[in-house]
């Protein structure tokens, strides 16, 4: 159909195509903000929502206290073992320094510094004491920190497992939520694609077509694609059923169509040349024209042997001649492109004689309901 149409008249469709393309990408634009805030009409879901709020504060109470116990027998062992360490420290130090006197005193054989040895022995025995306290202190630290550990395991056990009912009846409402969400969205984008249909069939080819093929693109895309990512687990039954639904319409449709299309041909193949001519626009002849398919019946000729002056499928004449040159031209041309004369002159035959006065002569014989003699039948 291209070829044969206007340059101007190309680049138009072209552009109200791309009027089309444009229209559809504002709807789509439109359409997803529209299918984005659709959950927004439902609350919320929290999960305290479905605890029982008493006992579950109560836990999380007591789960904050047993952490700020544990936290606070880590701080306190912190420091006892700093303590522990450093009596440990000081308790090696005298000790050290408290056989390197014993080993002078032995070499010496000083018998004065008895008393000394006492206070010594004495004094690191007080070292001892304080360590063997540090160490208590680091031992009930620990004890205490554990016990605070269990005491906060064990509440967070008891609200784990409250939380875990809680979570399984908010699975089961966002479920709901989700159906209906998703019903929302198909109750919005299964009328745009009956519309769409509904459009397809009856006004695609009318005067406003860039928008309805517009719309057209926008309902598919809203419906295949946009509804898709919010599917839930049963949602693949429904595109599935639609997408059978549609199908089955389409076919039907095609079938019915391709029916009615070859009863009209078998019709008008049994309609006179002229009449059939009157019922084929310009621009449909020359596309087929230029595919090398018959105007009248649509099935393939070969245009370029000379001998070829009507279909030899449905009978209707392909090729006539001028009436002011008798040049060999396309039947459905409206000039002679030899000499520029109009159509309307009269289709000639070779030798100058017209179409007219073919048809008015009782003795003229031609194998066409229009009355077209071949070319070179003269």
């Amino acid at each position: 159909m291209s070829k044969s149409l206007r340059l101007s008249e190309k680049w138009f469709r072209r552009g109200l195509w791309l009027v089309s393309l444009v229209f559809a990408s504002f709807l789509i634009g439109l359409g997803g903000t529209v299918v984005d805030d659709l959950p927004k009409v439902e609350a919320t879901l929290q999960l305290d929502d479905f605890l029982d709020r008493p006992a579950a504060d109560a836990l999380r109470a007591q789960v904050r206290n047993a952490q700020q116990a544990e936290e606070s027998a880590d701080t306190a062992l912190d420091q006892a073992r700093l303590q522990l360490a450093k009596s440990r420290s000081e308790t090696a130090a005298e000790r050290e320094t408290f056989n390197n006197w014993l080993a002078t005193r032995s070499a010496t054989q000083q018998s004065e510094h008895n008393p000394e040895v006492v206070q010594r022995t004495q004094a690191l025995d007080r070292l001892k004491l304080r360590e063997r306290q540090t160490q208590q202190a680091v031992e009930a630290q620990q004890q205490a920190a554990l016990d605070a550990r269990q005491a906060a395991a064990a509440a967070q056990q008891r609200l784990s497992a409250l939380e875990q009912g809680g979570y399984e009846r908010m699975a089961v409402q966002q479920r709901k939520v989700q159906l209906r969400v998703f019903l929302y969205r198909l109750a919005l984008t299964l009328p745009l694609l009956v519309i769409a249909g509904w459009l397809f069939v009856k006004k695609r080819k009318g005067t406003y077509w860039p928008f309805v093929w517009g719309f057209i693109f926008f309902a598919l895309f809203a419906f295949f694609v946009e509804l898709v990512p919010y599917l839930p687990s049963y949602g693949g039954y429904v595109r599935y059923v639609v997408g059978i639904v549609v199908t089955a319409l389409v076919g039907r449709y095609a079938i019915v169509a391709l029916n009615r299309y070859l009863e009209r041909q078998k019709r008008a193949e049994a309609l006179p040349d002229q009449e059939r001519r009157k019922e084929l626009s310009y621009d449909v002849a020359l596309a087929r024209l230029a595919k090398s398919v018959c105007p009248g019946c649509e099935r393939p000729v070969d245009l370029k042997d000379p001998a070829i002056d009507f279909c030899p499928h449905c009978g209707i004449g392909l090729f006539d001649h001028c009436g002011a040159c008798s040049t060999r031209k396309s039947a459905f041309a409206r000039f002679c492109h030899a000499c520029g004369a109009g159509a309307s002159a009269g289709r000639g035959l070779p030798g100058g004689e017209s179409e007219a006065s073919v048809t008015a002569s009782p003795h003229s014989a031609g194998p066409s309901a229009g009355g077209l003699a071949p070319a070179g039948s003269a």
